[in-house]
């Protein structure tokens, strides 16, 4: 199991297109992707600009394939300009649920 934390900073006048290509991007990585088991998508309370997504993974193999979808590629290429810095990533390990829990 592959547990994502991945931290997002928007330039303000770009949000409403982030918002669209992450949606698409978060959207399809749950549909399509079997080995994606997880992936919320958050938006800081007191900060607008600032996302935080939480993706779940079987493996790392499905981390990988993620990486290599069309709606992976669409979203880093449209989404890099209209980050205020760097994506924050973070890995954690899974411990409860069990990994046997999951789908």
């Amino acid at each position: 199991m592959v547990v994502l934390h991945v931290t997002i900073q928007v330039k303000p006048e770009h949000v409403s297109e982030f918002l669209e290509v992450v949606r698409h991007d978060a959207e399809h990585s749950e549909k399509d992707e079997p080995g994606c088991l997880r992936f919320d998508v958050i938006q800081d309370r007191d900060d607008p600009n600032r996302f935080y997504f939480y993706e779940i993974y079987r493996d790392e193999a499905a981390l990988e394939a993620h990486r290599q979808t069309p709606h992976f590629k669409l979203y880093a290429e449209k989404s890099k300009p209209w980050l205020a810095t760097p994506p924050e990533r973070r890995f954690g390990k899974n411990l409860i649920p069990s990994d046997a829990a999951w789908r």
